[in-house]
């Protein structure tokens, strides 16, 4: 059910945002035995990739969809002159071709499945030529709980928040911690917060970040942030929970988050958010 109203409203919020976009900018972080490359794609679906760099190779992680950012992203890879030793599709299906991709346990099913094959059918509609095919290449399948190491950076995959894609929040190299969305200061996304139980569910997860203990903060929309995104997530969740629980209508709820974040980016996803949780 839940799986089923993301995914309506995943069809509603690319119907708006499905117009032409610059292409991405990539920024790095030396985090010391590894480094990590940001690539903001700036595409209509606000997704990011990444890379991580590795003292012999490189593995990338969450590859682009739209030809113009694939190219782009391939490009950079291969100026890195070191070889992709792995590819880690976690929760975006991305422009891998026929490269062999290393996904989590159950996760190739679902993809396969109608709530995320009817959504890449639906991009498909959407963006025609503009995206890539869908990929060819095998799966490797890792199982949630276990840490990999790939060029001597660990990456260890976990449970991702409950409500979500049945994907994982990945500890890369005990620094970075990535999930699907990069906790930001502006109002939350209806497709993040699909529900009353998903309010729960990512405040779990963002609790669980914080108490990873890494430096930068990484997800599938948006870049990397510190540890301040978090902590602002988490307040900002446990404090709508607290405005759900006292505002019985739709517009006295969008009211109140006003007045408890004013002038924070991003009001009007509210009404988006208001009709989610006030069904």
């Amino acid at each position: 059910e839940i799986m089923k109203t993301m995914f309506l409203f995943l069809m509603a919020f690319v119907a708006i945002v499905a117009e032409a976009q610059t292409k991405g900018n990539f920024e790095v972080l030396d985090l010391g035995s590894f480094k990590l490359h940001v690539y903001n794609t700036n595409d209509a679906l606000g997704d990011a990739s990444y890379i991580i760099e590795g003292k012999t190779g490189l593995v990338t992680l969450e590859q682009p969809l739209f030809k113009d950012n694939v190219s782009e992203f391939d490009a950079y890879v291969v100026s890195l002159n070191k070889p992709v030793q792995k590819i880690i599709t976690d929760y975006h299906v991305g422009g891998t071709g026929n490269h062999d991709v290393v996904m989590i346990e159950g996760m190739p099913d679902f993809v396969k499945g109608t709530v995320y094959g009817g959504m890449m059918q639906n991009f498909a509609k959407i963006f025609g030529d503009a995206i890539v095919s869908m990929p060819t290449g095998k799966t490797e399948e890792v199982p949630l709980g276990s840490t990999q190491n790939w060029n001597g950076v660990k990456f260890s995959f976990q449970k991702g928040a409950s409500t979500d894609f049945p994907a994982a929040s990945i500890i890369i190299g005990n620094k970075v911690y990535y999930t699907h969305w990069t906790p930001v200061k502006s109002h939350v996304s209806h497709l993040q917060i699909s529900s009353l139980a998903a309010i729960d569910a990512e405040i779990t997860e963002a609790e669980r970040a914080l108490k990873s203990g890494c430096e930068y903060f990484i997800g599938g929309h948006g870049g990397a942030v510190k540890k301040d995104m978090v902590e602002f997530k988490i307040d900002y969740l446990k404090t709508m929970k607290r405005i759900i629980a006292a505002n019985k209508t739709a517009d006295s709820f969008i009211a109140t988050m006003k007045k408890a974040y004013p002038n924070l980016p991003g009001e009007a996803r509210l009404a988006d958010l208001a009709k989610t949780l006030y069904k």
